[in-house]
């Protein structure tokens, strides 16, 4: 029972990652984009958990903080550049 209810939120959790995939690459603003790609850190961190209690292993530990520590530093990183207004966006106006 345990196995089919990982099984279907590893399953969920694909979908989502493919939900904020389509908001990275058609996102309106950048700030959207960035918000989504931290989503998708969050839910690759989620899907490693899934994974290492499906295989009855803590081998995965050190990649959950591996990614998580990845998706930290690229939020800052991305916000940081966001607040120098580098960012250019694309306008339909012109």
């Amino acid at each position: 029972m345990l196995n089919v209810i990982l099984n279907i939120s590893l399953l969920l959790l694909g979908i989502s990652i493919i939900g904020c995939l389509y908001r990275v690459l058609k996102g309106p603003s950048m700030a959207d984009r960035i918000t989504a790609l931290d989503t998708i850190g969050i839910q690759l961190i989620g899907s490693v958990a899934v994974l290492s209690m499906l295989l009855h292993t803590q081998a995965y530990v050190d990649i959950i903080l591996l990614i998580g520590i990845l998706a930290f530093i690229s939020t800052v990183a991305f916000a940081r550049f966001i607040e120098r207004g580098v960012v250019l966006e694309n306008d339909d106006d012109l």
